[in-house]
């Protein structure tokens, strides 16, 4: 639950208008995060269908078990994770949906894990 929650209200009228420009194709889907207060979640989503080509999250035992030292580190372990998940299913190229955050902190360093994983934005 937010703290504001019209911060919460503004977030997603900010999501609403971006999703309303950014849609992924079978050539070049969209990558979209979700930012909790303890953990981070990335799709890799084919909107012309609709379907999910790949998905990861900071909850999964590959890097909840592993020594992270704090949630941006555990981004960027997940924008490693996502990547290599998307390139094992044939996507190279995605459009980055930042779901209404600040491209800052936590976004960012999944974002920055993506690309180190082989992603191009």
């Amino acid at each position: 639950m937010p703290k504001d929650k019209n911060s919460q209200r503004l977030r997603n009228v900010r999501h609403a208008r971006v999703r309303k420009k950014v849609e992924g194709s079978p050539e070049q889907p969209r990558l979209c995060v979700f930012r909790s207060l303890k953990s981070i979640y990335a799709q890799v989503i084919d909107d012309s269908q609709g379907h999910t080509l790949a998905s990861a999250s900071s909850r999964e035992s590959a890097i909840s078990g592993a020594k992270s030292t704090g949630k941006t580190n555990s981004a960027n372990q997940v924008g490693k994770l996502i990547a290599e998940r998307a390139v094992s299913n044939g996507v190279s190229k995605v459009v980055f949906d930042r779901g209404g955050y600040k491209y800052h902190g936590r976004v960012k360093a999944l974002a920055d894990g993506a690309r180190e994983g082989g992603l191009t934005f």
